[in-house]
């Protein structure tokens, strides 16, 4: 375009762009990168709009930094995302194409929990402004290495605030075990939500959005970021993999061999001892053993370990200095880049081995664990980096009164964490879900659960199970009443699916949490959290002026009738003494009952021929 200027006209449009080359040099050379935490003495950390310019600000000072959203809370804010890639790559398929490793990190998700938030910002901006050299005056970077060897082969998605609306529920009384920021977020969202008891279910839009941005980016290692209470101890930071046995076997090797060692080892060199993120056997009591488990697929580890991505959870030690626990976070997440970097092809290929797995037929035809117990038989002892306490009986609540002194203290105690099988599931070759059971076909996609809908009415032969005795938790939690009597018989029946019904095979790289859902038993099922709760309810009833009638015909045509009806009014006397229970028995012992009342409307096919028919 610029082929027909004169020379004298090309030389003074060079020597303007020179300029403007010079004037931006010169302004990023002026921006103070500091962060607000660290301008605060490190005792702060910023408010929600604070993070999202700072943000701005980092993508603004670096091409290797793109600022994005990737959703908006129920009070309207976005969901920021920050992704750092070497060569600024924005998009999923451009980086996993480049043979990229993806780390994803989150902050923020209980918002008052902030040490993510603020160790995330100084690292991205370690990693992306001061190693380009770009004026920074505020001190020497806590980087190790060279950046280069950091991000060779990791791409980072960070998010700095997931719980926004939490977080704007700004105060200085939101964590009374915590020790700093000044101020910070509230646990739960402006729903009253907490997000990380929601990563199956899925009830709150942020967290639908979260796994929209999971299933796009699939993601090959996660942290989330965390500050424990309980008892006080030495550790300024401990974690937790999922290494006890639900987790694919080569990643649950790699975990072990490859990660967890050169973890730990790094985190000491530097200044912070790590222990895996424990419960004590009896509650503020060290002493009395240590306990892990495995986590649900509801927290955000054990949802990330069922899609075959390796979870690391940090929980930082609220009693810390709240400095502490930021560096504390910082040298983790370090540490796992370096270790990344140095993986990045053996996790890559391990990924794409599980994903293979769980999509083949070996996985569909191997009894899978829904649930799982620590068994408490099993422990070995460890050294355990306490404090000295002594324990009380307070006069005013009558319990024990834990009181922790400043004196450290190694403790020989027994460490429970051998994880056991307790409910396992024979996997169909599908699952079929009825459509008008809408809300939990749509919760399915949100998962990226691959579904085949049925484009007419079909007729299916499919084994299924009918409740008993369904009893629900009295007080809500999550804003759901859990069924906690999950009993049923299992039956077999031919039923029609409507057009729009759902075929979900398990054999697919989602595949561990199919189960997981759609089983009763599943570990956080939806059966578990009322999303069937309409098909135990009873509809139809009849006046006591018929029933009286009609039981006593029943009676006197049926003695077997009147033995099991002798046998429940002898073992309950609740209903012995209620006429309404008595006729509303006789009721559902009648033609006129409802056959459906307590059949699950998820059906199983274990014949591979009616499946091919209805794909086909």
């Amino acid at each position: 375009m610029f082929g027909a200027l004169k020379p004298f006209m090309m030389k003074r449009l060079y020597l303007i762009i020179s300029g403007l080359i010079v004037m931006m040099s010169s302004f990023s050379q002026d921006i103070d990168w500091q962060t607000f935490y660290e301008k605060s003495g490190m005792l702060e950390t910023p408010r929600y709009q604070q993070t999202i310019d700072y943000c701005k600000q980092l993508a603004g000072g670096s091409t290797m930094i793109t600022y994005t959203t990737f959703g908006t809370s129920p009070q309207g804010r976005d969901l920021p995302l920050l992704i750092l890639d070497r060569e600024g790559l924005n998009d999923p398929v451009a980086i996993h194409a480049a043979g990229r490793t993806v780390l994803m990190i989150q902050a923020c998700i209980h918002a008052g929990e902030c040490e993510g938030k603020d160790a995330g910002l100084m690292l991205f901006r370690d990693l992306a402004i001061k190693s380009a050299g770009n004026g920074i005056r505020d001190g020497q970077s806590k980087i190790r290495v060279p950046v280069s060897s950091l991000l060779e082969n990791v791409s980072i998605l960070f998010i700095p605030i997931f719980n926004v609306d939490g977080h704007e529920r700004f105060s200085s009384h939101n964590r009374i075990n915590q020790n700093g920021p000044v101020e910070m977020g509230w646990r739960t969202t402006a729903m009253n939500l907490n997000l990380n008891r929601d990563f199956l279910k899925a009830d709150a839009p942020e967290m639908q959005a979260w796994l929209q941005l999971f299933n796009k980016w699939m993601p090959d290692f996660f942290i989330d970021s965390h500050t424990t209470d309980g008892a006080d101890y030495q550790y300024v930071l401990t974690y937790q993999m999922e290494i006890q046995g639900e987790m694919d076997e080569g990643l649950t090797a790699w975990a072990k061999n490859a990660f967890i060692g050169p973890f730990q080892d790094n985190l000491k060199t530097n200044g912070y001892p790590v222990f895996p993120y424990v419960e004590f056997r009896n509650w503020h009591d060290p002493r009395s053993g240590l306990v892990s488990r495995v986590a649900p697929p509801m927290l955000s580890q054990g949802y990330c370990s069922l899609r075959n991505r390796p979870g690391l959870l940090i929980e930082t030690h609220m009693l810390k200095p709240y400095k502490q626990r930021v560096e504390a976070t910082y040298e983790c997440i370090l540490t796992t880049l370096e270790i990344l970097n140095r993986e990045s092809k053996i996790l890559n290929a391990l990924v794409l081995k599980a994903d293979e797995y769980v999509s083949s037929e070996k996985f569909s035809t191997t009894p899978f664990p829904l649930q799982y117990e620590t068994a408490m038989n099993d422990s070995v002892m460890v050294d355990f980096l306490g404090v000295e306490y002594t324990a009380v009986k307070s006069e005013i609540s009558g319990g024990n009164w834990f009181i922790y002194s400043k004196e450290p203290a190694t403790f020989r105690i027994p460490f429970f964490s051998s994880a056991r099988p307790t409910a396992m599931a024979k996997l169909p070759y599908a699952y079929i879900v009825p459509a008008e059971w809408k809300t939990v076909i749509d919760r399915l996609k949100i998962h990226g659960i691959r579904l085949t809908e049925l484009s007419r009415d079909e007729v299916v032969k499919v084994s299924t199970c009918r409740f008993k005795n369904p009893k629900w938790q009295v007080n809500s939690y999550e804003g759901r009443h859990p069924l906690t009597n999950i009993e049923y018989e299992e039956i077999e029946e031919t039923r029609i699916f409507p057009a729009g019904s759902v075929i979900v095979e398990p054999t697919q790289p989602a595949g561990r949490i199919i189960p997981e859902i759609l089983e009763p038993r599943g570990d956080g099922s939806y059966v578990y959290w009322g999303f069937f709760d309409a098909a135990f309810e009873q509809k139809e009833y009849g006046e006591s002026y018929v029933l009286e009638k009609m039981a006593a015909e029943m009676l006197a045509n049926d003695p077997a009738l009147k033995l099991e009806f002798e046998q429940r009014k002898a073992g309950d006397s609740i209903f012995a003494g209620n006429p309404q229970l008595i006729l509303n028995w006789f009721y559902n012992k009648s033609p006129y009952s409802d056959k459906r009342k307590g059949i699950y409307p998820v059906g199983k096919i274990y014949d591979r021929n009616i499946l091919k028919l209805l794909k086909h």
